[in-house]
């Protein structure tokens, strides 16, 4: 087994409980030095990296897939290859940016392997987003609800958010989880999707576009 290979692999058994963590703010990724470690091959720099993405990147690409072992399959996949490709990063974008562009990529294969074999695949989100830049996770639950009756409604919310969601073209799905969950500027997702800024915007609005149309009377 690679150096990579180990890096990627390690401790990563019950990655999501470390996806709970995605929100923290990562401080190391941006300092130069680190970055030039990383290019070095620096390998305490890229075991840092990986306990610092991974689970943001795990939670990416479950909210692509819906599935737990896919997600962390290619989560390990996406260190894999940034692990091969580091060298080459030049900072030209974010390397978080560099790195969800890796994990993007990754699903998509994934996503044509199973289609190349007739696979129908379901693919989903966790959480959707509103008509007003408002993730619609905002209707599905309070963390401070403690109601049975209100916890039962969110969840079968939540399912018809998810149903919803199965319906929506990939790249409007992949729009819709970089804005409005992940939070990315519309130039942060150009860079990621590696497509226009008005490209950008014309997915988002017919993502949302299909979704109110799925959710009509659900809520």
């Amino acid at each position: 087994m690679s150096y990579g290979e180990q890096i990627a692999l390690r401790g990563h058994a019950d990655i999501e409980g470390v996806a709970a963590a995605a929100s923290v703010e990562v401080r190391s990724s941006g300092d130069p030095l680190f970055l030039e470690r990383l290019r070095r091959g620096d390998a305490a720099a890229f075991e840092q990296l990986v306990a610092e993405r991974s689970g943001e990147v795990y939670a990416l690409l479950y909210r692509l897939t819906s599935e737990p072992e896919e997600a962390r399959d290619l989560t390990q996949e996406t260190f894999l290859r940034a692990f091969q490709a580091i060298g080459r990063f030049r900072g030209e974008a974010d390397l978080k940016t560099w790195i969800y562009r890796i994990a993007i990529n990754q699903a998509r294969n994934r996503w044509r392997w199973w289609r190349r074999r007739r696979r129908d695949v379901t693919v989903s989100l966790d959480s959707p987003v509103g008509e007003q830049e408002q993730p619609l996770i905002a209707h599905l639950q309070n963390a401070e609800t403690v109601n049975p009756e209100e916890a039962a409604l969110a969840r079968e919310r939540e399912g018809q958010l998810r149903e919803a969601l199965n319906g929506l073209r990939r790249a409007y799905r992949e729009a819709v989880i970089l804005r409005d969950i992940e939070g990315f500027t519309y130039e942060e997702i150009a860079a990621t999707l590696q497509i226009s800024i008005g490209t950008v915007k014309s997915r988002l609005s017919r993502g949302r576009l299909e979704l109110r149309r799925k959710l009509e009377g659900s809520f």
